[in-house]
């Protein structure tokens, strides 16, 4: 039992306490990325079976309507994916969070659903409040490259 408790006062100091946090962490941000590489893989799929369905079964004139901004909300949903995934790649790489980057990637959250909302079925405060969620987000970024300069 003796022995038990010091090899547990050993582990538990700072060096070594936080070289097995930063492996814990390491393992967790290998197993997001995998998982984010699956999930990415799957929605190309399903990008891949929703365009090639719109493309074959809307008659001429009628893409250019609601299955265009749908393919739009779907293509953004990639581009955010892969953002997530290249967050967490440089977090692998440096074990620092860029915050430029998680802003762009809010900046191009927000404005998916800004491209996807129909106007006629959300309220007056939802539009604000996405509008004010927008200047906050481009503020904080124009904020944080002038830091960077």
């Amino acid at each position: 039992m003796v022995n038990w408790a010091k090899k547990l006062t050993k582990q538990l100091k700072n060096d070594i306490f936080l070289r097995r946090l930063n492996q814990f962490e390491g393992a967790v941000s290998k197993l997001l990325s995998l998982g984010m590489v699956i999930v990415i893989l799957a929605m190309v799929v399903d990008l891949t079976i929703v365009l090639l369905g719109s493309i074959f079964t809307t008659g001429p004139g009628e893409f250019l309507g609601q299955p265009v901004i749908n393919l739009f909300g779907l293509f953004l949903s990639v581009l955010i994916a892969l953002e997530i995934l290249e967050n967490i790649t440089a977090y692998i790489q440096n074990h620092v969070v860029h915050v430029e980057l998680v802003i762009a990637t809010a900046l191009t959250a927000v404005g998916r659903k800004i491209i996807i909302v129909d106007l006629k079925d959300v309220p007056g405060v939802t539009l604000i409040g996405l509008a004010i969620a927008i200047f906050a987000l481009a503020i904080s970024y124009w904020i944080v490259r002038l830091s960077h300069r």
